[in-house]
Protein backbone atom coordinates (compact mmCIF):
# COMPACT_ATOMS: atom_id res chain seq x y z
CA UNK A 1 0.00 0.00 0.00
CA UNK A 2 1.25 3.75 -0.58
CA UNK A 3 2.67 5.35 2.37
CA UNK A 4 0.29 7.50 4.09
CA UNK A 5 1.88 10.80 5.09
CA UNK A 6 0.70 14.54 5.28
CA UNK A 7 1.43 16.93 2.07
CA UNK A 8 1.72 20.80 3.38
CA UNK A 9 -0.26 23.32 2.47
CA UNK A 10 0.60 25.74 -0.71
CA UNK A 11 2.31 28.27 1.94
CA UNK A 12 6.58 28.36 2.89
CA UNK A 13 7.67 25.46 4.05
CA UNK A 14 11.85 25.51 4.96
CA UNK A 15 13.36 22.32 3.33
CA UNK A 16 14.19 19.67 5.13
CA UNK A 17 17.45 19.07 7.38
CA UNK A 18 20.01 17.28 5.76
CA UNK A 19 21.27 13.50 6.79
CA UNK A 20 24.34 12.30 7.67
CA UNK A 21 25.37 10.57 4.59
CA UNK A 22 27.61 12.31 2.48
CA UNK A 23 26.08 14.06 -0.39
CA UNK A 24 27.08 16.86 -2.91
CA UNK A 25 24.98 19.67 -2.04
CA UNK A 26 22.00 20.71 -4.77
CA UNK A 27 22.08 23.99 -6.38
CA UNK A 28 21.44 27.47 -4.09
CA UNK A 29 18.25 29.07 -5.51
CA UNK A 30 19.00 32.55 -7.01
CA UNK A 31 19.29 35.41 -4.15
CA UNK A 32 17.59 38.66 -5.22
CA UNK A 33 19.04 39.25 -8.78
CA UNK A 34 21.55 37.92 -8.76
CA UNK A 35 23.40 34.07 -9.58
CA UNK A 36 22.38 30.59 -8.27
CA UNK A 37 24.85 31.31 -5.75
CA UNK A 38 23.44 35.01 -4.30
CA UNK A 39 26.63 37.01 -6.06
CA UNK A 40 26.14 39.93 -8.11
CA UNK A 41 24.21 39.76 -11.52
CA UNK A 42 25.62 39.63 -15.08
CA UNK A 43 24.13 40.68 -18.17
CA UNK A 44 23.58 38.32 -20.70
CA UNK A 45 24.44 39.98 -24.54
CA UNK A 46 21.69 37.69 -26.23
CA UNK A 47 19.58 34.78 -25.72
CA UNK A 48 21.25 31.63 -27.41
CA UNK A 49 19.77 28.27 -27.96
CA UNK A 50 18.18 26.95 -24.53
CA UNK A 51 19.91 24.14 -23.15
CA UNK A 52 17.37 21.57 -23.57
CA UNK A 53 15.70 19.35 -20.85
CA UNK A 54 17.41 19.53 -17.92
CA UNK A 55 14.31 17.91 -15.84
CA UNK A 56 15.12 14.49 -17.21
CA UNK A 57 17.21 13.84 -14.31
CA UNK A 58 15.06 14.31 -11.88
CA UNK A 59 12.22 12.42 -13.25
CA UNK A 60 14.78 9.41 -14.26
CA UNK A 61 16.14 9.51 -10.69
CA UNK A 62 13.01 9.15 -9.35
CA UNK A 63 12.09 6.35 -11.61
CA UNK A 64 16.07 4.95 -11.26
CA UNK A 65 15.02 4.76 -7.54
CA UNK A 66 11.67 3.78 -7.29
CA UNK A 67 12.09 0.56 -9.65
CA UNK A 68 15.41 -0.60 -7.53
CA UNK A 69 13.57 -0.06 -3.67
CA UNK A 70 11.59 -3.42 -4.28
CA UNK A 71 14.93 -5.28 -4.87
CA UNK A 72 16.83 -2.88 -2.31
CA UNK A 73 14.19 -3.35 0.19
CA UNK A 74 15.18 -0.71 2.26
CA UNK A 75 13.05 2.67 3.04
CA UNK A 76 15.90 3.88 5.34
CA UNK A 77 18.50 3.37 2.87
CA UNK A 78 16.35 5.67 0.06
CA UNK A 79 15.99 8.18 2.97
CA UNK A 80 19.69 8.31 3.72
CA UNK A 81 20.75 8.69 0.56
CA UNK A 82 17.88 11.36 -0.45
CA UNK A 83 18.61 13.15 2.62
CA UNK A 84 20.70 16.13 1.14
CA UNK A 85 18.23 16.68 -1.47
CA UNK A 86 17.14 20.38 -1.75
CA UNK A 87 13.27 21.08 -0.98
CA UNK A 88 11.40 24.09 -1.57
CA UNK A 89 8.14 25.12 -1.75
CA UNK A 90 8.19 25.42 -6.23
CA UNK A 91 4.18 25.15 -6.43
CA UNK A 92 2.75 27.88 -4.34
CA UNK A 93 -1.13 27.88 -4.79
CA UNK A 94 -0.83 24.96 -7.76
CA UNK A 95 -0.63 22.63 -4.90
CA UNK A 96 -2.94 20.08 -4.91
CA UNK A 97 -6.30 21.09 -2.24
CA UNK A 98 -7.17 18.86 0.00
CA UNK A 99 -10.52 18.34 -2.13
CA UNK A 100 -8.17 16.87 -4.25
CA UNK A 101 -6.44 14.52 -2.02
CA UNK A 102 -3.73 16.74 -0.80
CA UNK A 103 -3.30 15.34 2.64
CA UNK A 104 -1.84 12.34 1.31
CA UNK A 105 -0.41 9.87 -1.50
CA UNK A 106 -3.13 7.70 -1.49
CA UNK A 107 -4.12 8.57 -5.00
CA UNK A 108 -2.65 9.65 -8.33
CA UNK A 109 0.39 12.02 -8.44
CA UNK A 110 1.06 14.46 -10.47
CA UNK A 111 4.46 15.94 -10.92
CA UNK A 112 5.67 19.37 -12.83
CA UNK A 113 9.17 18.85 -14.03
CA UNK A 114 10.71 22.37 -15.06
CA UNK A 115 14.26 22.76 -17.06
CA UNK A 116 15.87 26.30 -17.17
CA UNK A 117 18.29 27.49 -19.31
CA UNK A 118 21.08 28.95 -16.41
CA UNK A 119 24.68 30.04 -17.05
CA UNK A 120 26.71 31.90 -14.83
CA UNK A 121 27.41 34.60 -17.16
CA UNK A 122 23.72 35.12 -16.89
CA UNK A 123 21.59 37.19 -14.38
CA UNK A 124 19.57 34.22 -12.83
CA UNK A 125 16.00 36.19 -12.38
CA UNK A 126 16.55 36.48 -16.49
CA UNK A 127 16.20 33.02 -17.51
CA UNK A 128 12.99 30.50 -19.24
CA UNK A 129 11.83 27.23 -18.55
CA UNK A 130 12.11 26.00 -21.86
CA UNK A 131 11.40 22.65 -20.95
CA UNK A 132 8.30 21.38 -19.74
CA UNK A 133 6.76 18.02 -18.74
CA UNK A 134 3.79 17.19 -16.87
CA UNK A 135 4.42 13.13 -15.06
CA UNK A 136 1.02 11.42 -14.22
CA UNK A 137 1.01 8.63 -12.05
CA UNK A 138 -2.46 6.89 -11.81
CA UNK A 139 -3.80 5.89 -8.40
CA UNK A 140 -2.86 1.90 -9.14
CA UNK A 141 0.92 3.84 -8.74
CA UNK A 142 2.37 0.72 -11.43
CA UNK A 143 2.35 3.07 -14.74
CA UNK A 144 3.64 6.83 -15.37
CA UNK A 145 2.86 9.07 -18.14
CA UNK A 146 4.87 11.79 -19.34
CA UNK A 147 3.70 14.93 -21.50
CA UNK A 148 5.48 17.28 -22.36
CA UNK A 149 3.87 21.38 -23.04
CA UNK A 150 5.66 23.21 -26.25
CA UNK A 151 7.62 26.28 -24.92
CA UNK A 152 5.82 28.28 -27.24
CA UNK A 153 2.68 27.67 -26.24
CA UNK A 154 0.62 30.71 -25.77
CA UNK A 155 -0.98 31.70 -22.15
CA UNK A 156 -2.37 33.36 -20.14
CA UNK A 157 0.10 33.81 -17.12
CA UNK A 158 -1.24 35.24 -13.98
CA UNK A 159 -0.58 38.48 -11.78
CA UNK A 160 2.49 37.45 -9.17
CA UNK A 161 2.74 39.67 -6.06
CA UNK A 162 6.32 38.40 -5.42
CA UNK A 163 7.65 39.57 -8.09
CA UNK A 164 5.61 42.46 -9.01
CA UNK A 165 4.37 40.67 -12.76
CA UNK A 166 1.26 42.46 -13.43
CA UNK A 167 0.19 39.37 -15.37
CA UNK A 168 -0.31 39.14 -18.96
CA UNK A 169 -0.22 36.91 -22.71
CA UNK A 170 3.23 35.66 -23.54
CA UNK A 171 4.60 32.12 -24.53
CA UNK A 172 3.97 29.77 -21.22
CA UNK A 173 8.33 29.50 -21.19
CA UNK A 174 8.17 33.13 -20.00
CA UNK A 175 6.06 32.66 -16.87
CA UNK A 176 8.77 31.05 -15.21
CA UNK A 177 11.00 33.98 -15.73
CA UNK A 178 8.58 36.55 -14.96
CA UNK A 179 7.74 34.62 -11.45
CA UNK A 180 12.04 34.91 -11.01
CA UNK A 181 12.53 38.77 -11.87
CA UNK A 182 12.46 41.71 -8.30
CA UNK A 183 13.69 39.02 -5.84
CA UNK A 184 11.54 36.19 -7.02
CA UNK A 185 13.83 33.56 -7.83
CA UNK A 186 14.01 30.45 -9.09
CA UNK A 187 11.21 29.54 -6.64
CA UNK A 188 9.07 32.20 -7.53
CA UNK A 189 9.64 31.30 -10.95
CA UNK A 190 8.83 27.58 -10.41
CA UNK A 191 5.32 28.68 -8.69
CA UNK A 192 4.24 31.37 -11.43
CA UNK A 193 5.04 28.69 -13.91
CA UNK A 194 2.92 26.39 -12.11
CA UNK A 195 -0.19 28.72 -11.45
CA UNK A 196 0.18 29.39 -15.61
CA UNK A 197 -0.27 25.58 -16.69
CA UNK A 198 -2.73 24.98 -13.64
CA UNK A 199 -5.04 28.04 -14.98
CA UNK A 200 -4.70 26.60 -18.27
CA UNK A 201 -5.27 22.88 -18.04
CA UNK A 202 -6.48 22.42 -14.55
CA UNK A 203 -4.23 20.11 -13.60
CA UNK A 204 -2.52 21.00 -9.85
CA UNK A 205 0.41 19.13 -8.58
CA UNK A 206 1.49 16.78 -5.68
CA UNK A 207 5.50 17.98 -6.06
CA UNK A 208 8.07 19.63 -9.06
CA UNK A 209 11.40 19.98 -9.31
CA UNK A 210 13.51 22.35 -11.09
CA UNK A 211 17.23 20.62 -13.22
CA UNK A 212 20.19 22.24 -13.58
CA UNK A 213 21.87 21.52 -16.40
CA UNK A 214 25.65 20.65 -14.40
CA UNK A 215 25.08 17.29 -12.92
CA UNK A 216 22.84 15.55 -15.46
CA UNK A 217 26.09 13.88 -17.48
CA UNK A 218 27.27 12.63 -14.45
CA UNK A 219 24.20 10.59 -13.86
CA UNK A 220 24.82 9.25 -17.58
CA UNK A 221 28.43 8.55 -16.69
CA UNK A 222 27.99 7.15 -13.79
CA UNK A 223 25.52 4.35 -15.22
CA UNK A 224 28.17 4.19 -18.30
CA UNK A 225 25.84 4.85 -21.16
CA UNK A 226 21.94 4.79 -22.61
CA UNK A 227 20.97 2.80 -25.56
CA UNK A 228 18.95 5.92 -27.81
CA UNK A 229 17.43 5.31 -30.79
CA UNK A 230 18.30 7.92 -33.46
CA UNK A 231 14.71 8.52 -35.47
CA UNK A 232 15.93 11.47 -37.84
CA UNK A 233 19.52 11.98 -38.97
CA UNK A 234 20.95 15.61 -37.34
CA UNK A 235 23.92 17.54 -37.34
CA UNK A 236 24.48 19.04 -34.05
CA UNK A 237 23.78 22.87 -33.37
CA UNK A 238 25.88 22.80 -30.44
CA UNK A 239 29.05 20.35 -30.61
CA UNK A 240 31.77 19.86 -33.18
CA UNK A 241 34.78 17.44 -32.95
CA UNK A 242 38.34 19.08 -32.72
CA UNK A 243 41.36 16.56 -32.92
CA UNK A 244 39.03 13.75 -32.57
CA UNK A 245 37.36 14.68 -29.31
CA UNK A 246 33.59 16.33 -28.92
CA UNK A 247 33.64 19.85 -27.70
CA UNK A 248 31.54 22.74 -27.47
CA UNK A 249 31.25 25.07 -30.61
CA UNK A 250 32.44 27.93 -28.94
CA UNK A 251 35.23 26.27 -27.51
CA UNK A 252 36.58 24.74 -30.09
CA UNK A 253 36.64 27.84 -32.84
CA UNK A 254 39.17 29.51 -29.37
CA UNK A 255 41.68 26.20 -30.08
CA UNK A 256 42.37 27.69 -34.06
CA UNK A 257 42.16 24.39 -34.78
CA UNK A 258 40.19 22.44 -37.47
CA UNK A 259 36.66 21.47 -36.53
CA UNK A 260 34.35 18.60 -38.08
CA UNK A 261 30.45 18.72 -36.85
CA UNK A 262 28.87 15.80 -34.76
CA UNK A 263 26.76 14.20 -36.90
CA UNK A 264 23.99 11.90 -35.05
CA UNK A 265 23.12 9.49 -37.83
CA UNK A 266 19.50 7.34 -37.93
CA UNK A 267 19.21 3.93 -35.88
CA UNK A 268 19.86 2.61 -32.33
CA UNK A 269 23.23 2.71 -30.12
CA UNK A 270 24.46 3.03 -26.85
CA UNK A 271 25.34 6.42 -26.03
CA UNK A 272 28.41 7.98 -23.64
CA UNK A 273 26.56 11.33 -21.52
CA UNK A 274 27.54 13.81 -24.02
CA UNK A 275 26.43 12.54 -27.53
CA UNK A 276 23.05 11.76 -25.69
CA UNK A 277 22.39 15.24 -24.14
CA UNK A 278 23.70 16.44 -26.90
CA UNK A 279 21.24 14.34 -29.36
CA UNK A 280 18.29 15.51 -27.11
CA UNK A 281 18.95 18.98 -27.61
CA UNK A 282 18.70 19.49 -30.99
CA UNK A 283 15.40 21.04 -32.50
CA UNK A 284 16.87 22.57 -35.75
CA UNK A 285 17.28 20.37 -38.41
CA UNK A 286 14.43 17.82 -37.09
CA UNK A 287 11.14 17.88 -39.31
CA UNK A 288 8.99 19.24 -36.55
CA UNK A 289 11.53 20.97 -34.34
CA UNK A 290 11.04 20.86 -30.91
CA UNK A 291 8.15 18.56 -31.25
CA UNK A 292 10.64 16.24 -31.96
CA UNK A 293 12.85 17.32 -29.15
CA UNK A 294 10.21 16.58 -26.33
CA UNK A 295 10.02 13.16 -27.69
CA UNK A 296 13.71 12.84 -27.78
CA UNK A 297 14.00 13.75 -24.41
CA UNK A 298 11.07 11.46 -23.16
CA UNK A 299 13.10 8.99 -24.56
CA UNK A 300 16.29 9.60 -22.81
CA UNK A 301 14.17 9.70 -20.03
CA UNK A 302 12.99 6.13 -20.40
CA UNK A 303 16.50 4.81 -21.02
CA UNK A 304 18.32 5.86 -18.11
CA UNK A 305 15.28 4.43 -16.02
CA UNK A 306 15.73 1.21 -18.44
CA UNK A 307 19.63 1.33 -17.87
CA UNK A 308 19.77 1.69 -14.12
CA UNK A 309 17.42 -1.59 -13.70
CA UNK A 310 19.52 -3.72 -16.51
CA UNK A 311 22.69 -3.27 -15.26
CA UNK A 312 22.88 -4.19 -11.74
CA UNK A 313 23.40 -0.49 -10.26
CA UNK A 314 19.96 -0.51 -8.25
CA UNK A 315 20.74 -4.00 -6.39
CA UNK A 316 24.24 -2.79 -5.22
CA UNK A 317 23.58 0.15 -2.17
CA UNK A 318 26.77 1.89 -2.73
CA UNK A 319 26.35 2.26 -6.74
CA UNK A 320 22.92 4.01 -6.00
CA UNK A 321 24.38 5.71 -3.33
CA UNK A 322 26.59 6.97 -5.99
CA UNK A 323 23.93 7.12 -8.47
CA UNK A 324 21.63 9.45 -6.16
CA UNK A 325 24.65 11.58 -5.21
CA UNK A 326 25.50 12.30 -8.96
CA UNK A 327 21.65 13.20 -9.55
CA UNK A 328 21.27 15.11 -5.85
CA UNK A 329 24.14 18.01 -7.63
CA UNK A 330 21.59 18.85 -10.41
CA UNK A 331 18.09 19.18 -8.95
CA UNK A 332 15.75 21.41 -6.75
CA UNK A 333 12.57 19.03 -5.00
CA UNK A 334 9.53 20.14 -4.00
CA UNK A 335 7.69 16.85 -2.53
CA UNK A 336 4.83 19.27 -0.83
CA UNK A 337 6.47 18.11 2.48
CA UNK A 338 6.11 14.63 1.95
CA UNK A 339 10.00 13.37 2.82
CA UNK A 340 11.73 12.65 -0.16
CA UNK A 341 11.97 9.29 0.83
CA UNK A 342 7.74 8.50 1.48
CA UNK A 343 7.45 10.05 -2.18
CA UNK A 344 9.56 7.60 -3.68
CA UNK A 345 8.52 4.70 -1.70
CA UNK A 346 5.20 5.16 -2.89
CA UNK A 347 5.95 4.89 -6.23
CA UNK A 348 8.01 1.83 -6.02
CA UNK A 349 5.92 -0.08 -8.46
CA UNK A 350 6.94 2.24 -11.86
CA UNK A 351 9.70 0.97 -13.60
CA UNK A 352 11.31 2.05 -17.17
CA UNK A 353 9.26 -0.36 -18.97
CA UNK A 354 5.76 1.66 -17.30
CA UNK A 355 6.89 4.67 -18.32
CA UNK A 356 4.59 5.66 -21.84
CA UNK A 357 5.40 9.23 -23.74
CA UNK A 358 2.80 11.13 -24.63
CA UNK A 359 2.47 13.87 -27.68
CA UNK A 360 0.49 17.34 -27.57
CA UNK A 361 -1.13 18.56 -30.77
CA UNK A 362 -0.26 15.21 -32.41
CA UNK A 363 3.40 15.91 -32.68
CA UNK A 364 3.42 19.02 -35.33
CA UNK A 365 2.79 22.82 -35.15
CA UNK A 366 -0.63 24.00 -34.39
CA UNK A 367 -0.44 27.73 -34.65
CA UNK A 368 -3.09 29.99 -33.21
CA UNK A 369 -2.48 32.89 -35.99
CA UNK A 370 0.16 34.88 -33.42
CA UNK A 371 2.97 32.69 -34.89
CA UNK A 372 2.68 31.20 -31.50
CA UNK A 373 1.37 27.33 -30.21
CA UNK A 374 -1.86 26.55 -28.98
CA UNK A 375 -3.18 23.23 -27.27
CA UNK A 376 -5.24 21.78 -29.33
CA UNK A 377 -8.46 20.25 -27.98
CA UNK A 378 -7.25 16.78 -27.77
CA UNK A 379 -4.63 18.04 -25.73
CA UNK A 380 -6.72 19.72 -23.55
CA UNK A 381 -9.26 16.73 -23.09
CA UNK A 382 -5.64 14.62 -22.63
CA UNK A 383 -4.81 17.15 -19.76
CA UNK A 384 -8.91 16.79 -18.38
CA UNK A 385 -8.41 13.13 -18.01
CA UNK A 386 -5.26 13.79 -16.22
CA UNK A 387 -7.26 15.83 -13.83
CA UNK A 388 -9.47 12.71 -13.40
CA UNK A 389 -6.86 10.12 -13.23
CA UNK A 390 -8.58 9.19 -16.22
CA UNK A 391 -5.34 8.91 -18.46
CA UNK A 392 -5.61 5.28 -19.34
CA UNK A 393 -8.91 5.29 -20.63
CA UNK A 394 -8.04 8.52 -22.54
CA UNK A 395 -5.02 7.47 -24.41
CA UNK A 396 -6.98 3.61 -25.44
CA UNK A 397 -9.40 5.75 -27.15
CA UNK A 398 -6.41 7.96 -28.50
CA UNK A 399 -3.70 5.46 -29.12
CA UNK A 400 -2.37 8.25 -31.94
CA UNK A 401 -1.08 10.32 -28.94
CA UNK A 402 1.47 7.50 -27.64
CA UNK A 403 4.81 8.54 -28.82
CA UNK A 404 6.61 6.21 -31.58
CA UNK A 405 10.28 6.72 -29.83
CA UNK A 406 11.60 3.52 -28.44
Amino acid sequence: MPVQTSRRPPSQQPPRAATTIPAQPAPALPGKGGKPDGGPATKRSRRKDPLWARLTVALGAVLMMTSGIAIVGSKALIDKATGNIAQRNLLGDAGKSGAEGGKNLDGPIDMLLLGVDARERWAADDVRADSIIVLHIPATHDQAYLISIPRDTEAQIPAFKKSGYPGGVDKINAAFQAGARNGGGWEGGAQLMAQTIKKMTGVSFDGAAIINFGGFKNVIDTLGSVRICVSQEVRSHHMSYVGGKPMWNADGKKTGKPMTPVVHKKGCREMEGWAALDYSRQRYGLKDGDYDRQQNQQQLIKAMARKATQNGMLTNPLKLNELIKAAGKAFILDTGGVPVADFVFTMRGVTGNDLTMLKTNGGTFHGNGNNREALSEQTLDMFHAVKEDKLAEFVFANPEVISTRK
